[in-house]
């Protein structure tokens, strides 16, 4: 094991005196005995001073500038610890504190860190070198600060040798939330990930795009600036200059660099926000010479000096616009208002930072309120002698309500929170030990204490009731978002149209897309009654073909029209197919096409053949010479399909139907079609449903005419088969969703299809094949007989009972002989009828059948 040993030398100067310090305790800003030390460190003051350009002694200057907001966050550590003491958090164990100035300089705090890590209970303030400090025991066991990121962050490089805890309240850089660089690091506030991207939302919902950004020449304003810099542009916001300060006072361009900046802004006018990332005492310098140009413009604050109130109390504060900031969240003060209220009473024998509070109060004893921070500053700048007195006593505490205006609720909450984390910790360790004695553990195995167990990926931090954001319950991360880093303060979410993740998912899944397969069960079977009902139309054709000149084909309305309509039953089974497989705008817009243009067709010629076969059985003169004057076959067929095709072609230009990604779905993303237009779609099955209406109708007419040739009954089946389908359709479509949804109307379709196939077709191919003893000509002539014998007597029947009743032939008890006259003249009218009738149907018959030789009735 190597062994340096450095011994700490004595420099520096005293916080209220110009004398320099004698010993290495002259150094320290505040001290209090403890069991177990925590070291702080505070910039108290604001600058140092210098006579020369650069440093040619390795000595530290005086520290002037007295920095009233951070003596408070002194005092908020201080009280924090006595409340920790007073409580039984700690039972039997004291926690004491070593308080340093940083003088807001590198230098001046990794001073006071060489003494954090000398080694404990030595004759001499040396610090040890050693390949392992597993056993090392440094004079502190954490350390609370610094508040800015730039000290921080080389405080905390030093620390990581000896990986002992640091704990700051205030330094928001993001990369000091990298482990790897600063594993011994920790905070009780945001990293600027948060704030500025918080801030670049502000700006995109506010409607500006048009921004200038300043920051100090820093870590924390360099990442800052960045970090904000690519926040804005994914919300679509320009930057039109960026400007960067001196990040110490003690360097002697910053006014310089403060007038070019403010020359800046007068110049680039169109630009009227303007985000600040400073100190405090850049923003009170760069203010106050705004104020005097009067420059006014919205400033947005970040969490550094939003609600200091060191900002707030510059005079005329107001003329430099509006001001919009970001800080950070406050807790319970009532307590820290007490102790400020009696902070006369509090000993300051080993407290430098509170003599010199009370010796710049004496020497602004006649200044009024609103001038006593100016004085203070004023009067801080160089060496005061204090002498104590009564007058001074008296003075301190009637100016309490002065300090309590300048606090950062914010700020002193977070101290609160740090030193409230360290002390659980520190319970936690101690319920084993005796810590008592300072050996009692080592400053790294407080790193391994939580108060709560380390949360896994997969899971977020969800805090308690309890004030401390390190008590908290590890939760899930729900369904659609991740985590894949330990104890992760929230969820990150999901891109939902392309991503999904289960609860507790520690990545995002990239969704599948889904569509209904050719390999599908349902598709499968659904395509094989398709086929099925395709071979029962080849075979219904081929029956028809080699039974051209029967009676059966012919009153079917022939060879052509049975063409016709078996081939819209073959194109409605193959657009089937086209609702099957992975969506194409070719597709997606030819399946609804074709079948309505298909689907229509054959409607309408159902109708004519209906249409014709009840002319040709109506007796009815008057119902006949309206289906005479009706009966216009091609010109109908033509015109009720033509305003099919008007409709789908007015629906494929103006609002066509196109692939559609559905990602509504937690885990899949659903291509399917999107029909385009509703209306267009309602419209063309709609139109199809009142020509099935009337076809209904016509055919629900003609039902008991002639049975063996008279598919009117079959027609009224097919079409009730038909409405019932689509009814049940239109609920069914409407709530499903998913990649079967193309499967609903499918079925639809074959359903429909089939139903007016089989009603159609199949009972005639029956009798072609099963009784062709009827399907003769012979046959066929005498069933025409028989109906218009039967039709006759009917009418005879009816002409005797309206003779009767127009004659008043009325009777209660007829006689023989007058019932048999009765009878025998109505025997005679009937003859006459039946005769004339027979007449007619026969000459018709005689006239049409020689004539051609394919004829429908």
């Amino acid at each position: 094991m190597a062994l340096l040993i450095i011994p700490m030398t004595c420099f520096g100067s005293t916080l209220a005196t110009s004398q320099p310090c004698q010993t290495p305790d002259d150094f320290v800003a505040a001290t209090s005995p403890g069991h177990i030390m925590i070291g702080g460190l505070f910039a108290i003051h604001e600058k140092m001073l210098s006579s020369e350009d650069y440093p040619r002694r390795p000595e530290i200057q005086k520290c002037v500038g007295f920095e009233i907001s951070i003596f408070l966050q002194t005092l908020a550590m201080i009280h924090s610890i006595e409340m920790i003491n007073n409580s039984p958090l700690l039972s039997g164990v004291k926690l004491g504190y070593e308080i340093y100035d940083t003088c807001t300089e590198v230098t001046v705090a990794m001073a006071a860190t060489l003494r954090f890590l000398s080694k404990l209970n030595c004759s001499r303030e040396v610090v040890e070198f050693k390949c392992d400090y597993s056993s090392y025991m440094p004079r502190v066991k954490a350390v609370i600060g610094a508040g800015y990121s730039e000290i921080t962050m080389a405080v905390s490089r030093m620390l990581n040798l000896q990986l002992m805890p640091q704990v700051s309240f205030e330094s928001t850089a993001e990369i000091l939330s990298d482990k790897i660089r600063f594993p011994s690091f920790l905070r009780t506030v945001p990293s600027d990930f948060y704030q500025t991207k918080a801030m670049a939302h502000l700006i995109q919902k506010s409607g500006w795009n048009w921004i200038g950004i300043i920051a100090t020449d820093d870590d924390y304003g360099r990442l800052a600036l960045n970090t904000f810099a690519v926040q804005t542009a994914a919300n679509n916001v320009c930057i039109a200059f960026k400007e960067v300060l001196p990040a110490f006072l003690s360097d002697d361009t910053i006014e310089v660099r403060i007038n070019e900046t403010l020359e800046k802004i007068i110049a680039e006018a169109q630009v009227n926000v303007i985000v600040v990332f400073l100190r405090q005492f850049h923003v009170f310098n760069l203010f106050s010479k705004a104020i005097e140009r009067n420059i006014n413009k919205i400033w947005i604050a970040s969490d550094n000096w939003s609600t200091a109130t060191k900002i707030t109390s510059i005079p005329n504060v107001k003329r430099i616009g509006k001001v919009v900031g970001f800080t950070f969240r406050r807790g319970n003060m009532s307590s820290f208002h007490s102790f400020l209220q009696n902070l006369h009473l509090f000993p300051r024998e080993n407290n430098k930072a509170l003599h010199e509070y009370a010796m710049l109060l004496s020497a602004c004893a006649y200044v009024k309120d609103s001038d006593l921070s100016q004085c203070i500053s004023n009067h801080s700048q160089g060496a005061l002698a204090y002498k104590a007195n009564e007058v001074t006593e008296r003075n301190f505490s009637l100016r309490n309500n002065f300090l309590w205006d300048y606090t950062e609720p914010g700020l002193v909450h977070s101290i609160q929170l740090a030193v409230l984390a360290l002390g659980y910790a520190i319970r936690d360790l101690c319920q084993a030990r005796d810590c008592q004695n300072p050996n009692a553990f080592q400053p790294w195995e407080q790193i391994q204490s939580k108060c709560s167990t380390e949360c896994s990926p997969g899971q977020m931090k969800k805090t308690t009731r309890s004030q401390h954001i390190c008590c908290y319950e590890c939760v899930n991360c729900p369904e659609n978002h991740y985590s894949n880093q330990t104890d992760m303060d929230h969820c990150l979410l999901c891109n939902n149209e392309t991503h999904w993740a289960p609860v507790r998912s520690t990545r995002c899944f990239e969704k599948e897309v889904e569509y209904l397969n050719w390999n599908d069960s349902l598709a499968i079977l659904l395509l094989a009654l398709s086929l099925l009902g395709i071979m029962f139309v080849l075979a219904i054709g081929i029956i028809f073909t080699r039974n051209l000149d029967t009676p059966i084909v012919k009153s079917s309305g022939g060879l052509l029209v049975c063409y016709v309509i078996l081939l819209c039953h073959f194109l409605n089974f193959a657009s089937t197919g086209f609702f099957i497989g992975e969506p194409q705008d070719f597709t997606c817009k030819t399946r609804q096409t074709l079948f309505g243009v298909s689907f229509t067709l054959c409607i309408s010629c159902i109708l004519m053949k209906s249409l014709k076969i009840l002319l040709a059985f109506s007796f009815d003169p008057k119902l006949q010479n309206f289906l005479k004057g009706l009966y216009k076959p091609i010109p109908i067929i033509f015109t009720c399909t033509g305003i099919q095709v008007v409709i789908c072609t007015i629906w494929l230009i103006f609002a066509a139907p196109a692939v559609e990604e559905n990602v509504s779905l937690p885990r899949v993303i659903i291509l399917e079609c999107e029909e385009g237009s509703v209306l267009a779609f309602g419209t063309m099955l709609g139109y199809i449903a009142i020509l099935a209406f009337i076809c209904f109708i016509f055919a629900f007419k003609g039902r008991k005419l002639p049975e063996h040739y008279n598919e009117a009954k079959f027609t009224t089946f097919g079409m009730l088969i038909y409405f019932i389908a689509w009814v049940i359709f239109i609920p069914v479509y409407a709530t499903t969703f998913g990649k079967y949804l193309p499967a609903v109307e499918i079925i639809v379709i074959l359903i429909s299809n089939y139903g007016i196939l089989c009603c159609t077709f199949f009972p005639k191919c029956y009798v072609i094949l099963c009784k062709q003893e009827t399907n003769t000509k012979s046959a066929f002539l005498k069933m025409i007989y028989s109906y218009s014998s039967h039709a006759a007597s009917s009418l005879a029947i009816s002409h005797v009972s309206l003779d009767s009743t127009n004659s008043n032939i009325t009777t209660t008890d007829p006689s023989s002989s007058g019932r048999s006259a009765a009878w025998q003249e109505s025997k005679d009218l009937q003859a006459r009828a039946f005769a004339h009738i027979c007449r007619e149907n026969a000459t018709r018959v005689s006239k049409i059948l020689p004539r051609k030789r394919i004829s429908s009735i």
